[in-house]
């Protein structure tokens, strides 16, 4: 179905080509997962397969990609559209129309399908998404989650043959992410279609896979082969595939149930072994705090009656459903939002009441799309305007980036960066100011796990510093190693807030991969188990 020939591709300024000699195929009707670290080029070769390599991007592209016979060299984007459906890491990017219903109905309008099978298409894709709440409501009202499944969906309704998909679980909470990859395994088996995906939370996604495309390094020949295959020698793989090459497991499981299979005599071993947990922040006063608070947005109670305080030190997870409420949260402890009802305090300032240049001095936020943060030419300039900002020594933030995000050259522009690159640039932005309280929304979007093991470094030692953390993320794996405490979110309320143990083991949806491996035993990460043996 898909057929690459000596592909590579090279930008414009760019010194070498993003990706050199890619040589492969896509068999019909099969699901193929494209996995490497950051910035490897993965984007490229799924932008190739949609004809916007290199028609919309610019840049060379030597060699020949076809799709289902045709070459995406002489037919541009719209003259596959018909053939290829694309969702890209960017959902906002991605939209034309202003509500849930419109958009879905919108590609179909384009290819000029009939207004009775669209009318059918756009139910049953409401009902396959979980969207049916949300068929009138605009775009720009909806979380991160949601709009990312509506980009899907979007993409759905005209029945393409080929889906290319860039990190589509990325902003999904584990029940939508398990909805979105059934309805994908279902299109696969019952309908033949061929689906292309790049995705970094391999826990999620590699044990659906039927061949596995791993982009080992920048320029490098790609490796192709069986998921379990690739996943042995792959620089990038999930906790239970770490969990068994610690454990010499052969072969390597690739799913929770696999692993469960093997465990029993991991479990003997790890018997009476005490686990290392992050250690607990000194007792203080808190830098932040929300008694009773309640957030109206236009017609959706987005908040109710949460209560919440944060210490120097401690690091706090906010989890739950897309839509919870975890974003509007964070956005009213910085000032962007002022409550309906209750009150909020950080630093002893009520956040919406004090002028923004006070606020970053006490408070820093990592938004969900990190470009919302990055208005320069180039990194260089980007790094220099933050220590400015902040009053930094000159170099501060670049060494943050260098830490962060190693190879990055000065002279590279934001929109060139990969989406992980631009947010682990939108971090070091916000980090250079050292706030006392560091707010992160979604802080390992496209990341591979590398850069995240790299993030969480530097989170821990920030807390180490007396730094207050507080992440909205539907990453359980992130809140395994880093949290001090959960806390889950339904509907705008608080249901559950802990200690990170307590909260997620017992939970089926939030319980990270090492713990539904080895319980009864409550171990969270791979980390505590190669600590106790």
């Amino acid at each position: 179905m898909i057929r690459f020939e000596q592909v590579s591709v090279t930008y414009a300024d760019a010194g070498e080509p993003a990706v050199r000699g890619v040589d492969l195929t896509v068999p019909e009707g099969e699901l193929v997962l494209l996995v490497g670290p950051s910035g490897v080029g993965k984007s490229t070769l799924l932008g190739a397969v949609s004809g916007l390599v290199p028609h919309f991007t610019g840049g060379v592209l030597r060699g020949r990609v076809t799709v289902d016979g045709r070459d995406t060299r002489t037919h541009k984007p719209r003259e596959l559209a018909d053939l290829v459906g694309t969702v890209g890491q960017d959902p906002l990017a991605h939209f034309v129309t202003d509500t849930v219903e419109d958009e879905l109905a919108y590609g179909m309008e384009s290819l000029g399908v009939a207004p009775d099978v669209m009318r059918r298409r756009v139910e049953e894709t409401l009902d396959l998404l979980g969207l049916t709440e949300l068929r009138d409501r605009p775009i720009a009202t909806l979380s991160g989650g949601q709009q990312q499944r509506v980009a899907i969906g979007s993409v759905l309704t005209p029945h393409p043959k080929v889906l290319v998909l860039d990190e589509p679980t990325s902003a999904l909470d584990p029940a939508a992410a398990e909805e979105v990859l059934a309805v994908l395994q279902r299109l696969v088996h019952d309908l033949g279609t061929t689906v292309l995906m790049a995705e970094h939370r391999l826990e999620r996604v590699v044990q659906y896979a039927d061949q596995v495309i791993l982009l080992p390094g920048p320029g490098e020949a790609p490796v192709i082969g069986a998921p379990a295959g690739v996943m042995a020698v792959s620089p990038v793989f999930p906790p239970v595939v770490a969990l068994g090459r610690l454990a010499g497991w052969d072969p390597l499981p690739l799913s929770v149930r696999d692993a469960r299979r093997s465990a029993a005599a991991l479990r003997e071993r790890l018997a009476g072994r005490v686990r290392t947990d992050p250690p607990a922040p000194p007792a203080a006063g808190p830098v932040a705090t929300a008694d009773r608070l309640g957030l109206r947005r236009g017609r959706i109670e987005a908040l109710r009656q949460v209560s919440l305080s944060v210490r120097p030190g401690e690091t706090v997870a906010l989890m739950g459903r897309n839509g919870a409420g975890k974003s509007t949260l964070l956005g009213t402890l910085v000032g962007m939002y002022e409550p309906s009802s209750g009150s909020v305090q950080v630093g002893g300032s009520t956040p919406h009441r004090t002028p923004p240049r006070e606020m970053i001095r006490r408070v820093g936020l990592v938004p969900q799309e990190p470009r919302d943060l990055l208005y320069a030419d180039t990194v260089a300039a980007e790094c220099a305007a933050a220590d400015a900002d902040a009053g930094a020594e000159p170099g501060s933030c670049r060494a943050l980036v260098s830490e962060l995000l190693p190879g990055v050259p000065d002279s590279t522009h934001p929109r060139d960066l990969s989406e992980g690159q631009r947010l682990a640039l939108a971090l070091a932005i916000v980090l250079t100011g050292r706030p006392p309280l560091l707010l992160l929304d979604e802080p390992t979007r496209g990341l591979d796990y590398a850069a995240k093991a790299r993030l969480v470094g530097v989170l821990r030692a920030l807390a180490r510093d007396g730094h207050a953390i507080v992440l909205a993320t539907h990453d359980v794996e992130l809140a395994a190693e880093l949290a001090h405490r959960v806390v889950i979110l339904a509907d705008g309320e608080i249901v559950a807030d802990g200690p990170t143990p307590e909260v997620v083991v017992s939970s089926p949806s939030f319980a990270p991969q090492v713990s539904k491996i080895l319980a009864p035993q409550d171990w969270l990460t791979v980390t505590q188990v190669r600590e106790a043996l």
